[in-house]
């Protein structure tokens, strides 16, 4: 069996030569070879294209690369989570190729099972997917997504054996596993190196016939951004959106396998009991998502695709973004609860362009969208200024075509039924009247023949 070499931090950068494509690991902070980029940070080597979910958060890993300027290009799904990348961005310092979260690890995975691309349905009808090569397969319209590969990978896994096979720990497999296959050149940085068969053959997610060099680099909670304590994560509280949680609750059936969006969806994690039998999804990578803890953060916990940390329920298990991803275009989430900026008469959901801001940001919403069973939104019935958010047509850029099932604002709800939006429940403190009033679409009023919550 052979020997991984065990290189610096320092050695490791010195590979990496400008103008390579260099693909990094992590979701957030979680898993994020910070080590290695921070030593890549302190040469010169520039022109250099980022391939990640994000550019990490501001003056750490790939966020140090880029106030330094050694970015030429970034091609990822979330860059909004730093602003600094939106501000390079603007000023034409950073290109920015921004992919669904799904496809771009689709994508890396392709890249490193030897594929030219694939055809998805994610984006399809989207500003994302114009100028794409588009085929109609089993009936639905798919877009051709071609192959990501990359000169260099850094990874980050929990544990190497001295042949490089590797143990990731909870959610950090994310986006590394797949990273692992699609780079000519994979340096993994670890927290422990052992000698072969300390690491049981079933605990082995990546093969060391992917890994060239090992860096060993210990994690610090400094490392871990704002997942180093799930209080960093604090979340919008008031009465209105509790009380559309609430209703989404009621929409969750025992054994149902639920993904929960970020904003006001997360509210209802923290509602769900075990009695409730509901197998929370997160497309990071792990499936039986407990409550956030009382305390503590990435270090001791996994985390959600809020980048907040949180427990795992009995049964729980942890995997990569390219097989969390297949769950979802695979028809395998029964329900996703999302977040809006706009529901339109046709079923259409908009919530990933805000409006005067530039589309940086897209992150998993096109995959859960348009893959899973059924969509239900939650968002507040008007914009701050009291502009309506459920329409007649949307006029922001779509996020999906005709699948959202129901709509739980903090005045009404609404269903699609035969096709049509149909109001079917008044929230608590809402009149027919102020629902009329802030509602620009048309609907079908079945109010009298159901019971408000």
């Amino acid at each position: 069996m052979k020997t991984v070499p065990i290189i610096s931090v320092q050695e490791a950068a010195a590979l990496v030569k400008p103008g390579d494509r260099l693909l990094v690991g992590g979701f957030g902070m979680t898993g994020n070879p910070v080590h290695l980029v921070h030593a890549l940070a302190e040469t010169d080597t520039g022109d250099l294209t980022y391939i990640a979910n994000n550019v990490s958060e501001p003056g750490l890993s790939g966020g140090l690369l880029l106030r330094n300027g050694q970015l030429r290009k970034a091609i990822g799904s979330y860059f909004t989570s730093n602003p600094e990348a939106v501000k390079a961005h603007m000023a034409g310092t950073l290109q920015v190729e921004l992919m669904p979260q799904g496809t771009l690890a689709e994508a890396i995975r392709a890249g490193g099972a030897g594929l030219g691309g694939f055809y998805t349905p994610t984006a399809a009808g989207t500003l994302i997917a114009e100028g794409a090569e588009t085929k109609v397969i089993g009936g639905r319209d798919m877009v051709f997504v071609p192959a990501l590969r990359g000169n260099v990978a850094f990874i980050r896994a929990w544990r190497a054996d001295t042949a490089g096979n590797l143990q990731y720990r909870l959610t950090e497999q994310n986006f590394n596993s797949s990273m692992a296959t699609a780079a000519d050149l994979v340096i993994a940085e670890v927290e422990e190196i052992v000698e072969v068969g300390q690491i049981a053959p079933e605990q082995v997610h990546t093969p060391g016939l992917y890994v060239d060099y090992l860096v060993q680099a210990h994690l610090t909670l400094a490392d871990l951004g704002s997942s180093a304590d799930v209080k960093g994560g604090a979340k919008r509280i008031d009465e209105g959106r509790m009380n559309m949680a609430r209703r989404a609750l009621q929409e969750l059936r025992p054994g149902a396998v639920v993904n929960l969006g970020i904003g006001i969806p997360t509210l209802v994690a923290d509602l769900i009991t075990p009695e409730h039998g509901v197998n929370l999804h997160t497309e990071n990578g792990m499936l039986g998502v407990g409550p956030a803890p009382d305390g503590g953060g990435a270090m001791d916990y996994p985390v959600n695709a809020g980048k907040i940390p949180v427990t795992a329920l009995p049964g729980a298990s942890y995997f990569d973004s390219a097989a969390s991803f297949g769950m979802i275009r695979g028809g395998h989430v029964d329900i996703a609860v999302m977040g809006g900026l706009q529901v339109d008469e046709a079923g259409n959901l908009a919530n990933w362009a805000v409006p005067g801001k530039p589309l940086l940001g897209v992150g998993g919403a096109m995959d859960l969208a348009g893959g899973a069973g059924r969509l239900i939104i939650l968002m507040t019935h008007s914009d701050p200024d009291g502009t309506p958010k459920i329409v007649p047509r949307c006029t922001l850029p779509l996020t999906t075509s005709g699948a959202v099932d129901m709509i739980i604002t903090d005045k009404a709800v609404f269903s699609f039924v035969d096709g049509q939006l149909t109001l079917t429940e008044l929230m608590p403190g809402a009149t027919l009247d102020e629902v009329r009033l802030t509602t620009s679409a048309s609907f079908i009023d079945r109010t009298k023949q159901t019971s408000s919550v």
